[in-house]
């Protein structure tokens, strides 16, 4: 039997965890499966052949929100093309959404709920006849005649049973590895999927260690940890950063999801040993406004987290990334660039301006009426407006995200900003100026060459700090020609 597992990712130097975790864990099968990855970014038809030409027997989808659109094409499609191969679909955006798809989607021939590995393996000893029926397999669901069947998975897998997801690195010389020491989130936030499975489970860190080991042998240049919460229990993290620093290779970097306020005082003079990017943190800050921290359910204490980014920061050996989220109940236009202003004071390497997506099976989306949240109808349902927030004020904040990404995250203007943002009473202000400076111009529009963002930036300057023009025009010209062959005079 030929069996496809296939994964559409966002962007091609990204890996899809699950398939290869479920594909080491299919046992006997394992032999018989093929992985194919894909991007969104290629074109649905090229996909569609591709799939063909592999003639498989069973074929799975790992559905997300960044994906969901371009499989439900292709699902519809491959029914024309491969009109008697099983087509399962599996993943956050599928298990949350299992009946409405089945209902819609006649060519989609079952859904996998949850965690996928003990499901996949069973349903490929169905298609191998070692099983009668599918109601022998939790953790689906199907058409039975006229009505769907919803199979819940009766339990969650002990994550030290399962295999190493990984074979071959050859692959993964020009893409990022994700890898799992937990799954589950000890905490509730209203907007998240992984809140729903609040008993956060370990793998066993003989295993892990002998795994990391993996990736230290061979290389790699990154390793991105997809635990929620890497650090919420203490002991864990310790043990997986003392590893890293004892066995570090001088190349692989390696990336956590942490909260900051959660950081002790062994792990921070651990951090202060560590080479420079070995490790990177993204820390979700999302705001600011205890009443919308409240709102969401989430923990966290602000005071403490800015003085735990400060003190990684002036260590100089880690990257911080921090996030905020646009959007969320309780915080107006106002609030959000207060938010913005509190987090930006901290100099993270990058902060990343994000957007509530209203996600199905979240609490959020629950009580997605009492906040008047009104989103986008297709993935990613990204909030629209809500009843403290305008869609013109986010249309504002959509321009100040991208002025974040293009000036400040890029870092090819950072003592440009520097010596600038000293003048400014607020960094959201500038950045909010900034971006209706690009909209008035029509900038936005078009996609600038590095040299004429550099001399858009020259203008606007030049208006709003008439006084400091020339000397902001030399820094410009300094960072400008310290990376182009062709310089500026």
């Amino acid at each position: 039997m030929k069996i496809l597992l296939a994964a559409v990712n966002a962007k091609y130097i990204h890996s899809n965890l699950a398939v290869y975790s479920i594909r080491a864990n299919a046992k006997e099968y394992r032999n018989q499966i093929e992985l194919g990855e894909y991007t969104i970014n290629q074109y649905t038809e090229d996909i569609l052949q591709d799939i063909y030409g592999k003639k498989p027997e069973l074929l799975a989808f790992s559905c997300y929100i960044w994906n969901i659109r371009q499989i439900k094409e292709l699902v519809r499609e491959l029914r024309k093309v491969l009109p008697t191969v099983p087509v399962w679909l599996g993943g956050p955006e599928a298990s949350y959404d299992a009946k409405e798809l089945l209902e819609h989607y006649p060519e989609v021939t079952g859904i996998m709920l949850g965690e996928g590995e003990e499901s996949f393996y069973k349903l490929c000893r169905y298609y191998d006849g070692k099983l009668k029926s599918l109601s022998d397999i939790p953790g689906l669901a199907y058409r039975g005649g006229d009505t769907i069947v919803m199979q819940p998975m009766d339990h969650a897998a002990d994550l030290s049973n399962l295999k190493f997801a990984y074979e071959d690195f050859s692959d993964f010389r020009h893409k990022i590895i994700y890898y799992e020491s937990s799954r589950g989130c000890p905490f509730s936030c209203s907007y998240c999927l992984s809140s729903i499975d609040k008993s956060v489970r370990f793998r066993d860190l003989e295993l892990v260690k002998r795994e990391l080991q993996i990736f230290l042998d061979t290389k790699v240049p990154q390793v991105k940890f997809v635990d929620r919460t890497f650090n919420c229990k203490s002991s864990h993290a310790m043990e997986i950063w003392k590893y890293l620093v004892e066995h570090d290779n001088g190349v692989t970097n390696f990336h956590f999801e942490v909260a900051a306020d959660l950081i002790t005082e062994e792990e921070l003079a651990l951090f202060a040993v560590m080479r420079k990017g070995l490790i990177q943190l993204e820390i979700g800050v999302q705001s600011t406004n205890e009443n919308t921290i409240c709102e969401i359910r989430r923990k966290m204490d602000f005071r403490r987290v800015a003085e735990i980014v400060a003190r990684i920061r002036d260590l100089g050996n880690i990257h911080q990334h921090l996030d905020l989220i646009a959007g969320l109940p309780e915080e107006n236009y106002e609030s959000f660039a207060k938010s913005f202003d509190d987090v930006f004071s901290l100099r993270p390497e990058q902060l990343q301006l994000g957007f509530l997506k209203v996600l199905k099976g979240s609490y959020m989306y629950e009580n997605r009426d009492a906040y008047g949240l009104v989103y986008g109808s297709e993935p990613p349902y990204e909030v629209l407006f809500t009843n403290w927030i305008t869609y013109d004020e986010m249309i504002r904040l959509k321009g100040i995200e991208q002025m974040v990404e293009l000036y400040y995250n890029s870092h090819q203007y950072d003592k440009t900003l520097k010596a600038v943002l000293l003048e400014e009473a607020s960094a959201f202000r500038f950045f909010e100026s900034l971006a209706e400076d690009y909209r008035r111009h029509g900038y936005h529009l078009v996609n600038h060459s590095r040299k004429e963002k550099y001399y858009i930036m020259k203008d606007f300057l030049e208006r709003r700090h008439p006084g400091k023009s020339e000397y902001y025009w030399e820094l410009l010209k300094e960072e400008f020609n310290s990376r182009e062959v062709r310089k500026i005079k």
